[in-house]
Protein backbone atom coordinates (compact mmCIF):
# COMPACT_ATOMS: atom_id res chain seq x y z
CA UNK A 1 0.00 0.00 0.00
CA UNK A 2 1.33 3.32 -0.89
CA UNK A 3 1.90 6.19 1.50
CA UNK A 4 -0.60 9.12 0.44
CA UNK A 5 0.59 11.97 3.04
CA UNK A 6 3.66 11.80 4.94
CA UNK A 7 6.10 14.04 7.01
CA UNK A 8 9.59 14.27 7.22
CA UNK A 9 11.17 16.25 10.73
CA UNK A 10 8.33 18.88 10.72
CA UNK A 11 8.64 20.91 13.22
CA UNK A 12 6.71 24.25 14.33
CA UNK A 13 7.82 27.27 16.93
CA UNK A 14 6.06 30.23 18.23
CA UNK A 15 8.41 32.69 19.89
CA UNK A 16 11.23 30.27 20.21
CA UNK A 17 9.05 28.05 21.93
CA UNK A 18 8.63 24.63 19.70
CA UNK A 19 4.87 23.13 19.48
CA UNK A 20 5.14 20.51 17.12
CA UNK A 21 9.01 18.98 17.63
CA UNK A 22 10.36 16.55 14.37
CA UNK A 23 7.48 14.95 13.55
CA UNK A 24 7.27 11.95 10.96
CA UNK A 25 3.70 10.75 9.96
CA UNK A 26 2.66 7.90 7.31
CA UNK A 27 -0.15 7.89 6.03
CA UNK A 28 -1.36 4.79 3.52
CA UNK A 29 -3.59 5.32 0.95
CA UNK A 30 -7.18 4.08 1.72
CA UNK A 31 -6.71 3.57 5.77
CA UNK A 32 -8.83 5.70 8.87
CA UNK A 33 -5.64 6.91 10.59
CA UNK A 34 -6.16 7.84 14.17
CA UNK A 35 -4.26 10.78 15.70
CA UNK A 36 -4.72 10.57 19.51
CA UNK A 37 -3.22 13.23 21.65
CA UNK A 38 -4.78 15.42 24.83
CA UNK A 39 -6.06 18.87 24.08
CA UNK A 40 -2.66 21.15 23.49
CA UNK A 41 -0.40 18.11 22.09
CA UNK A 42 0.13 19.78 18.79
CA UNK A 43 -2.74 17.78 16.95
CA UNK A 44 -4.36 20.64 15.24
CA UNK A 45 -1.48 22.75 14.40
CA UNK A 46 0.17 19.49 12.51
CA UNK A 47 -3.55 19.77 10.49
CA UNK A 48 -3.03 23.06 9.51
CA UNK A 49 0.31 22.48 8.44
CA UNK A 50 -0.63 19.88 5.96
CA UNK A 51 -3.45 22.00 4.99
CA UNK A 52 -1.34 24.70 4.00
CA UNK A 53 -2.76 26.84 6.88
CA UNK A 54 0.29 27.32 8.63
CA UNK A 55 3.70 27.70 7.45
CA UNK A 56 6.34 25.17 9.05
CA UNK A 57 9.00 26.19 10.85
CA UNK A 58 11.09 23.63 9.68
CA UNK A 59 10.67 19.82 7.66
CA UNK A 60 8.79 18.96 4.85
CA UNK A 61 5.31 17.36 4.11
CA UNK A 62 4.69 15.22 1.21
CA UNK A 63 1.40 14.44 -0.74
CA UNK A 64 1.14 11.78 -2.99
CA UNK A 65 4.36 11.13 -3.64
CA UNK A 66 5.18 15.59 -3.97
CA UNK A 67 6.53 18.00 -1.68
CA UNK A 68 3.98 20.90 -0.42
CA UNK A 69 5.39 24.31 -1.35
CA UNK A 70 2.92 27.62 -0.57
CA UNK A 71 1.99 27.18 -4.35
CA UNK A 72 0.70 23.28 -4.54
CA UNK A 73 -2.91 24.41 -5.63
CA UNK A 74 -3.26 21.13 -7.25
CA UNK A 75 -2.17 19.15 -4.50
CA UNK A 76 -4.43 20.73 -1.67
CA UNK A 77 -7.47 20.29 -4.18
CA UNK A 78 -7.28 16.66 -4.06
CA UNK A 79 -7.95 17.20 0.29
CA UNK A 80 -10.99 17.81 1.70
CA UNK A 81 -10.51 18.89 5.29
CA UNK A 82 -12.23 20.19 8.58
CA UNK A 83 -10.23 22.14 10.97
CA UNK A 84 -11.62 23.28 14.24
CA UNK A 85 -15.39 23.92 13.91
CA UNK A 86 -17.25 24.46 10.44
CA UNK A 87 -18.21 27.49 9.60
CA UNK A 88 -20.98 28.46 7.62
CA UNK A 89 -23.28 31.51 5.77
CA UNK A 90 -25.52 30.44 8.77
CA UNK A 91 -28.49 32.57 6.89
CA UNK A 92 -28.03 30.56 3.97
CA UNK A 93 -29.66 27.16 3.07
CA UNK A 94 -27.14 23.67 3.29
CA UNK A 95 -28.03 23.98 -0.40
CA UNK A 96 -26.29 27.44 -1.15
CA UNK A 97 -23.69 26.61 0.95
CA UNK A 98 -22.45 23.70 -1.02
CA UNK A 99 -23.13 25.63 -4.18
CA UNK A 100 -20.82 28.60 -3.09
CA UNK A 101 -17.54 25.87 -1.85
CA UNK A 102 -18.25 24.19 -5.33
CA UNK A 103 -17.64 27.27 -7.12
CA UNK A 104 -14.71 28.51 -5.25
CA UNK A 105 -13.37 24.88 -5.73
CA UNK A 106 -14.00 25.12 -9.70
CA UNK A 107 -16.40 22.09 -9.46
CA UNK A 108 -19.56 21.74 -11.22
CA UNK A 109 -21.33 18.99 -10.87
CA UNK A 110 -25.14 19.63 -10.23
CA UNK A 111 -26.07 16.22 -8.91
CA UNK A 112 -22.61 16.37 -6.36
CA UNK A 113 -24.78 18.21 -3.48
CA UNK A 114 -28.05 15.68 -3.10
CA UNK A 115 -25.63 12.64 -3.65
CA UNK A 116 -23.52 14.25 -0.76
CA UNK A 117 -26.11 15.46 1.40
CA UNK A 118 -27.90 11.82 0.63
CA UNK A 119 -24.24 10.36 1.65
CA UNK A 120 -24.20 12.22 5.08
CA UNK A 121 -27.81 11.31 6.12
CA UNK A 122 -29.17 15.10 5.36
CA UNK A 123 -32.05 14.57 3.82
CA UNK A 124 -34.72 16.76 3.14
CA UNK A 125 -33.24 19.82 4.57
CA UNK A 126 -31.31 21.31 1.76
CA UNK A 127 -33.41 23.99 1.84
CA UNK A 128 -33.04 24.61 5.85
CA UNK A 129 -30.95 27.68 6.55
CA UNK A 130 -28.18 26.29 8.67
CA UNK A 131 -28.39 28.43 11.72
CA UNK A 132 -31.46 26.22 12.45
CA UNK A 133 -29.42 23.22 12.32
CA UNK A 134 -28.07 20.74 15.61
CA UNK A 135 -24.24 20.58 16.13
CA UNK A 136 -24.35 17.00 14.49
CA UNK A 137 -26.60 18.56 11.58
CA UNK A 138 -23.23 20.72 11.42
CA UNK A 139 -20.88 18.17 11.54
CA UNK A 140 -22.40 16.77 9.12
CA UNK A 141 -22.74 19.77 6.60
CA UNK A 142 -19.28 20.27 6.83
CA UNK A 143 -18.51 16.44 6.39
CA UNK A 144 -20.59 16.71 2.89
CA UNK A 145 -18.34 19.96 2.14
CA UNK A 146 -15.40 18.59 2.89
CA UNK A 147 -16.42 15.59 0.58
CA UNK A 148 -18.23 17.35 -2.22
CA UNK A 149 -15.37 17.80 -4.57
CA UNK A 150 -14.32 13.65 -4.43
CA UNK A 151 -11.17 14.53 -2.33
CA UNK A 152 -8.61 11.57 -1.97
CA UNK A 153 -7.52 12.51 1.53
CA UNK A 154 -10.58 14.05 4.10
CA UNK A 155 -8.44 15.58 6.99
CA UNK A 156 -10.76 16.15 10.30
CA UNK A 157 -10.15 17.60 13.38
CA UNK A 158 -12.15 16.14 16.53
CA UNK A 159 -15.14 16.07 14.34
CA UNK A 160 -17.47 13.75 16.94
CA UNK A 161 -16.63 16.87 19.57
CA UNK A 162 -19.76 17.66 21.42
CA UNK A 163 -21.85 15.14 19.81
CA UNK A 164 -24.31 12.88 21.33
CA UNK A 165 -23.01 8.80 21.68
CA UNK A 166 -26.04 8.29 18.71
CA UNK A 167 -24.04 11.40 16.46
CA UNK A 168 -20.84 9.94 17.59
CA UNK A 169 -22.10 6.51 16.39
CA UNK A 170 -23.77 7.71 13.04
CA UNK A 171 -20.16 9.70 12.30
CA UNK A 172 -18.22 6.29 12.91
CA UNK A 173 -20.44 4.61 10.46
CA UNK A 174 -19.84 7.51 7.99
CA UNK A 175 -15.78 7.11 8.19
CA UNK A 176 -15.77 3.49 7.75
CA UNK A 177 -17.83 4.03 5.11
CA UNK A 178 -16.10 6.70 3.17
CA UNK A 179 -12.86 4.60 3.79
CA UNK A 180 -13.82 1.06 2.66
CA UNK A 181 -16.67 2.18 -0.17
CA UNK A 182 -15.40 5.15 -1.49
CA UNK A 183 -11.63 4.79 -0.94
CA UNK A 184 -11.09 8.28 0.82
CA UNK A 185 -8.15 8.19 2.91
CA UNK A 186 -8.84 9.41 6.62
CA UNK A 187 -7.09 11.53 8.69
CA UNK A 188 -9.17 12.03 12.11
CA UNK A 189 -7.50 13.53 15.37
CA UNK A 190 -9.08 13.11 18.81
CA UNK A 191 -8.34 12.55 22.09
CA UNK A 192 -11.22 10.01 22.50
CA UNK A 193 -9.51 7.01 23.19
CA UNK A 194 -12.72 4.43 22.44
CA UNK A 195 -13.86 5.99 19.53
CA UNK A 196 -10.88 5.56 17.53
CA UNK A 197 -9.99 2.40 18.57
CA UNK A 198 -13.13 0.93 16.97
CA UNK A 199 -12.34 2.64 13.40
CA UNK A 200 -8.82 3.47 12.75
CA UNK A 201 -6.24 1.25 11.20
CA UNK A 202 -3.36 2.96 12.39
CA UNK A 203 -2.75 5.25 15.36
CA UNK A 204 -0.28 7.91 15.68
CA UNK A 205 -0.01 8.98 19.61
CA UNK A 206 1.42 12.91 19.74
CA UNK A 207 2.09 13.98 23.31
CA UNK A 208 3.70 17.44 23.59
CA UNK A 209 4.53 18.43 20.15
CA UNK A 210 6.52 14.85 19.90
CA UNK A 211 4.95 11.59 17.66
CA UNK A 212 5.38 9.25 20.29
CA UNK A 213 3.84 5.87 18.79
CA UNK A 214 2.69 5.57 15.51
CA UNK A 215 1.84 1.43 14.92
CA UNK A 216 -1.05 -0.48 12.97
CA UNK A 217 -4.17 -1.17 15.45
CA UNK A 218 -3.18 -5.23 14.64
CA UNK A 219 0.25 -4.52 16.02
CA UNK A 220 -1.24 -2.42 18.74
CA UNK A 221 -3.36 -5.42 19.70
CA UNK A 222 -0.73 -8.29 19.24
CA UNK A 223 1.76 -6.77 21.07
CA UNK A 224 0.58 -4.41 23.63
CA UNK A 225 -2.34 -6.82 24.92
CA UNK A 226 -0.39 -8.51 28.00
CA UNK A 227 0.69 -7.10 32.06
CA UNK A 228 1.51 -8.73 35.07
CA UNK A 229 -1.40 -7.31 38.08
CA UNK A 230 0.32 -7.05 41.16
CA UNK A 231 -2.65 -6.44 44.31
CA UNK A 232 -1.08 -5.31 47.53
CA UNK A 233 -2.18 -3.66 50.63
CA UNK A 234 0.88 -1.21 50.96
CA UNK A 235 1.73 -0.44 47.67
CA UNK A 236 3.76 2.66 48.28
CA UNK A 237 6.11 0.19 49.49
CA UNK A 238 5.43 -2.45 46.42
CA UNK A 239 5.97 0.93 44.04
CA UNK A 240 9.50 1.20 45.80
CA UNK A 241 10.48 -2.10 45.49
CA UNK A 242 9.31 -2.02 41.52
CA UNK A 243 11.37 0.77 41.00
CA UNK A 244 14.37 1.35 42.66
CA UNK A 245 14.83 -3.18 43.22
CA UNK A 246 13.75 -4.44 40.00
CA UNK A 247 14.13 -0.93 37.97
CA UNK A 248 10.62 -0.96 36.54
CA UNK A 249 10.12 2.32 35.23
CA UNK A 250 6.50 1.27 33.08
CA UNK A 251 3.78 0.40 35.81
CA UNK A 252 0.93 1.82 37.10
CA UNK A 253 -0.96 2.41 39.92
CA UNK A 254 -4.79 2.45 39.12
CA UNK A 255 -7.12 4.39 41.27
CA UNK A 256 -8.29 2.30 44.50
CA UNK A 257 -4.49 2.04 45.37
CA UNK A 258 -4.51 -1.75 45.95
CA UNK A 259 -3.51 -2.58 42.10
CA UNK A 260 -0.33 -2.24 39.99
CA UNK A 261 -0.33 -2.97 36.47
CA UNK A 262 3.19 -3.57 35.41
CA UNK A 263 4.08 -3.19 32.17
CA UNK A 264 8.12 -3.82 32.25
CA UNK A 265 9.51 -7.29 31.27
CA UNK A 266 9.51 -8.86 34.66
CA UNK A 267 8.72 -12.12 35.93
CA UNK A 268 5.96 -12.86 38.25
CA UNK A 269 8.60 -14.68 40.00
CA UNK A 270 10.98 -11.86 40.30
CA UNK A 271 8.25 -9.75 41.68
CA UNK A 272 6.60 -12.78 44.05
CA UNK A 273 10.36 -13.00 45.32
CA UNK A 274 11.43 -9.69 45.68
CA UNK A 275 8.11 -8.56 47.49
CA UNK A 276 8.73 -11.41 49.79
CA UNK A 277 11.95 -10.75 50.99
CA UNK A 278 11.12 -6.58 51.90
CA UNK A 279 7.59 -8.07 53.77
CA UNK A 280 5.22 -7.14 51.46
CA UNK A 281 1.72 -8.61 51.71
CA UNK A 282 0.78 -10.09 48.05
CA UNK A 283 -2.96 -10.65 48.26
CA UNK A 284 -2.92 -11.92 44.34
CA UNK A 285 -0.34 -12.05 41.40
CA UNK A 286 -1.42 -12.71 37.46
CA UNK A 287 -0.88 -12.17 34.08
CA UNK A 288 -3.68 -10.02 32.53
CA UNK A 289 -4.87 -8.52 29.64
CA UNK A 290 -3.95 -4.98 28.94
CA UNK A 291 -7.45 -2.59 28.12
CA UNK A 292 -6.19 -0.99 24.93
CA UNK A 293 -7.52 2.48 26.39
CA UNK A 294 -5.11 1.98 29.38
CA UNK A 295 -2.14 0.81 27.14
CA UNK A 296 -3.03 4.64 25.00
CA UNK A 297 -3.47 6.55 28.30
CA UNK A 298 -0.12 5.25 29.29
CA UNK A 299 1.47 6.25 26.40
CA UNK A 300 -0.06 9.89 26.44
CA UNK A 301 0.32 10.48 30.19
CA UNK A 302 3.86 9.38 29.53
CA UNK A 303 6.01 6.45 31.12
CA UNK A 304 6.99 6.21 34.14
CA UNK A 305 7.11 4.44 38.01
CA UNK A 306 4.27 5.55 40.12
CA UNK A 307 2.31 6.27 37.47
CA UNK A 308 -1.30 7.13 38.25
CA UNK A 309 -4.57 6.23 36.53
CA UNK A 310 -6.75 9.64 36.90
Amino acid sequence: MTHILRTHQLTKAYNGEEVVSSVDMNVRQGEIYGFLGPNGAGKTTIMKMITNLVKPSGGEIELFGEKVHDTSYELLKRMGSIIEYPIFFEKLTARKNLELHCEYMGYYDKQAIPETLALVNLVNVENKPVKDFSLGMKQRLGIARAVITKPEILILDEPVNGLDPVGMHELRELFVKLSRQYGITLLISSHNLSEIEQIADTIGVIRKGQLIKEASMEEIRNTHANHIELVVKDYPKAAFILENKLKARNFRVREDKSIINIYDDISQNAIFQSMMQNEVEIESLNHKKQPLEDYFLQLIEGEGSYAKSN
